[in-house]
């Protein structure tokens, strides 16, 4: 019986220590970062009920360290009605902006971005 025994563990440690030797841990590899192109989400929304129009821009997630963006609302005659410029908390991805309909222009308006030095812009009409 102990034959048995100690020929049992002899083979369960083998076993183990085979597991063992073929998990061991590899030196990493060069991370290899797939570039895809950036395609930022640019969206406006009349609310007539609410008589407003919200704009809603995502950014790329940092866990780290907050980001900086600016807002420009841009009439329909090409002027910019209001600039703002907004931080990101790190680990935020959207960032949001709205303006009331009372006193607007009618016509096309651009919301444009600017995010890490290029423009992005989503467009609307007001009637």
């Amino acid at each position: 019986m102990n034959r048995y025994l100690v020929s049992f563990l002899a083979l369960t440690a083998t076993l183990f220590a085979e597991a063992t030797v073929t998990n061991e841990v590899k030196p990493l590899e060069k991370n290899v970062v797939q570039e895809q192109p950036y395609n930022p989400n640019v969206d406006c929304l009349i609310l007539e009920d609410e008589k407003s129009i919200i704009c809603k821009f995502e950014v790329i997630r940092d866990p780290q360290q907050e980001q900086l963006i600016i807002i420009n609302w841009i009439s329909p005659t090409g002027e910019v009605s209001r600039t703002r410029e907004m931080i990101i908390p790190a680990g935020d991805s959207s960032a949001y902006d709205y303006r009331y309909l009372d006193g607007r222009e009618g016509g096309k308006w651009d919301f444009k971005i600017i995010y890490s030095g290029k423009e992005y812009s989503s467009q609307f009409e007001l009637k």
